[in-house]
């Protein structure tokens, strides 16, 4: 099923292009794409099944957060392709990106629902339970329900827990600080990910027998805790076993004020991979990152790092 992606900006006047029967809108950022977010995703293709309409999505980019200046949140579990690769795979029919910008955070709750929602002509919008918009997000779930003209109906999905706690970005973001992988995957509802490109280093793994890619990331993805990691390598439709070190090297390096680098050393492969781009998909997180008192140290513990994560990823 083919997904159809439009990025519109306020006020919407495109009207010749929606569906002469209407259809079924899921609002919000969906940062992460994480099971929250799908409980909504899934209850809006249920219902525009059930209507014979299309099941559409209206997301934001850049992320408002972003615009809003609110900096420490600026990192991204799912940039914008990624995002639009999972809703496809959900069976979205219709992304609306809109393009968000420091005026539309200015719009009032009911000059967006006028100028933005009701011309697309939705029969069912469904939202999150801490769902808002508008300016200083005023509108909540409830504001669209007073906004929505007849034939339309506003659907709240309620919080979804695991373990007590209810599954958000944020926490997800918190767990990934923290290294808890398993924990990020049943939030998520698969393994995280991050894609970079394959600038030079400092040329040292290739001088110790582990030569590693240095990865610089497509986009201001949330990075993991420094430490070292078991990852699967997507490179080219193929997919490798590696070991991904996040950190400062401090073997090699005093200085603690540099921005961590991600190094991943490919088991049994030896090849230059410079100016690629890989996607690395974070199995099992192995230890911290340590300052060793020789290179022959470290050699010994990387090759019991392999070692396990032949194991892990086997």
């Amino acid at each position: 099923m083919h997904m159809d992606i439009r990025r519109i900006q306020y006020p919407f006047t495109e009207l010749h292009s929606v569906p002469p029967d209407g259809q079924v809108i899921a609002i919000g950022d969906f940062d992460g794409v994480h099971l929250g977010h799908r409980e909504v995703i899934s209850r809006a293709i249920e219902r525009a099944r059930s209507l014979g309409v299309p099941a559409a999505i209206m997301t934001f980019d850049p992320h408002p957060r972003e615009v809003l200046g609110k900096a420490q949140y600026s990192r991204i579990l799912t940039p914008i392709d990624e995002k639009m690769r999972l809703f496809a795979e959900l069976g979205v029919d219709q992304v609306y990106i809109v393009h968000f910008t420091p005026e539309l955070a200015r719009v009032s709750p009911e000059d967006y629902y006028k100028n933005m929602l009701y011309p697309l002509k939705p029969r069912v919008i469904v939202v999150g339970f801490d769902f808002t918009f508008g300016h200083r997000g005023q509108g909540t779930a409830e504001t669209l329900a007073k906004l929505a003209k007849a034939g339309e109906s506003i659907e709240v999905i309620a919080p979804h827990n695991m373990d007590g706690e209810k599954i958000s970005s944020t926490l997800i973001r918190e767990q990934l600080h923290l290294g808890r992988l398993e924990r990020v995957k049943s939030l998520l509802g698969r393994h995280y990910r991050i894609q970079g490109k394959v600038v030079k280093g400092e040329g040292r793994g290739r001088k110790i027998g582990y030569p590693t890619a240095n990865l610089e990331p497509l986009d201001r993805y949330v990075i993991p805790r420094q430490g070292v990691y078991a990852v699967r390598v997507y490179l080219d439709g193929e997919t490798l076993k590696g070991v991904m070190n996040i950190g400062i090297k401090p073997t090699f390096h005093e200085d603690e004020e540099q921005p961590p680098t991600l190094e991943v050393h490919i088991l049994d492969r030896n090849e230059d991979l410079y100016g690629r781009t890989l996607e690395i998909e974070f199995a099992a997180y192995l230890r911290p990152e340590m300052k060793f008192s020789s290179v022959e140290m470290l050699i010994e513990q990387i090759a019991k790092d392999a070692q396990r994560a032949k194991q892990i990823l086997a």
